[in-house]
């Protein structure tokens, strides 16, 4: 980040220290030497200092004014609306004064061991996986000040990240809670979309943005490919990234016949057949939220025992994976990258069906009766 000049038969040492975040010019610095040896060892001395960064840059302004602002357009609306929400709730309360220039590893250890210690809304700890993502957030801002000259490295590299504890195990529910869930939320008008939810395991994005065009009731399937999520409550709609998260799902009888009895009740309501599947009786698209708030009052009503929305997919894969239903057929349904990582997911479920293939096996090789020594033991199997 600096070089050696010889001008009017003086040295200098010039160091480069990157854009000014006004001009958007370069900045240099020009330090004078005895001699070409000596300003040679000062280039080197200089580039091992601490740099300061650009005078007035301090962390907050970098990311408000700067970083947020260019990433805004590489970003889904979602996710950059949860970088700035991160950035705002843990980084700049405890790091937004510190020069960029000046910003340290010992800075981000303390701000993790912080945010781990007391660093929820409620002052309790922070999971682990989400100061990983503070993380995260930091090293890709850092990473981009260095490339833009601002700073000559990034920190966040020389630090060890706080490690996200893996995924904590899917509540779910057993049959007869399932059931019970479904006959209590027959008194609620978003009935049909929970229902589909429980039947086929999607998300509730992709429930919320699912469109009667992509529904044939005739042949019993319909298709995902939209997803809609809140960036606070503004919703955006946007298609499926991966060729499996975009499917085609199988539909059995009785959930042919709950979106029927939605289909002309909308009608009834509007007088048409509107573009979106879940609607209002205005006919806008229902809230993502405001099917959350259906989904907890149907529990509170039912008396069940509380899970996730997203547990309602958990529910519907581990209620097939324990009736036997092949790997590759629920990952399908689920729109999973791979059968390795439905399985990955679902551990969960194998512990006891692994108990029944070991007594399935047992039953396989069961003798029918004492066998001496040297019999033929394919005689003496039962069979299968």
């Amino acid at each position: 980040m600096g070089y050696v000049v010889e001008r009017e038969g003086r040295w200098y040492a010039v160091a480069y220290e990157g854009l000014d975040p006004l001009t958007g010019a370069d900045r240099r610095r020009w330090h004078r030497a005895p001699d070409r040896a000596a300003a040679q060892l000062l280039v080197a001395e200089l580039a091992s200092r601490p740099r300061r960064g650009p005078l007035g840059l301090t962390l907050a302004r970098y990311l408000r004014t700067r970083w947020l602002p260019a990433r805004q357009a590489r970003l889904k609306p979602t996710t950059h609306f949860r970088y700035r929400a991160m950035v705002e709730s843990y980084i700049l309360p405890h790091l937004g004064r510190v020069p960029l220039g000046q910003l340290n590893a010992r800075h981000l250890e303390r701000l993790y061991a912080s945010l781990l210690d007391h660093g929820a809304v409620d002052g309790g700890a922070l999971a682990a996986k989400t100061v990983l993502n503070v993380h995260q957030i930091l090293r890709k801002a850092l990473g981009d000040a260095m490339r833009a000259g601002l700073i000559v490295r990034n920190v966040a590299l020389s630090v060890d990240p706080p490690r996200g504890s893996a995924a904590s195990e899917q509540r779910c529910w057993d049959e007869a809670q399932l059931r019970w869930f479904l006959a209590r939320a027959r008194d609620y008008r978003l009935y049909p979309a929970l229902w589909l939810a429980a039947a086929t395991g999607m998300r509730r994005g992709e429930v919320i943005a699912l469109r009667w065009s992509d529904v044939d009731l005739a042949d019993r399937r319909l298709a995902v490919r939209r997803s809609a999520s809140c960036a606070g409550y503004a919703v955006h709609v946007t298609t499926n990234k991966t060729p499996t998260s975009r499917r085609s799902i199988d539909l059995d009888d009785q959930t042919v016949s709950v979106l029927e009895e939605w289909q002309a009740r909308q009608r009834a309501e509007l007088g048409r057949t509107p573009e979106t599947v879940f609607t209002t009786t205005a006919g806008r698209p229902v809230h993502p939220q405001v099917l959350s708030q259906c989904f907890e009052s149907v529990i509170a009503a039912a008396g069940l025992d509380r899970i996730r929305f997203h547990d309602l997919r958990h529910t519907h894969a581990s209620l097939l994976l324990k009736a036997r239903v092949p790997l590759k057929v629920v990952s399908e349904r689920l729109g999973h990258s791979s059968p390795a990582f439905t399985m990955v997911v679902y551990q969960h479920v194998l512990p006891g069906m692994q108990r029944d293939a070991a007594d399935l096996f047992g039953r396989l090789v069961r003798p029918t009766r004492p066998t001496p020594t040297g019999t033929n033991l394919t005689t003496a199997v039962s069979a299968p």
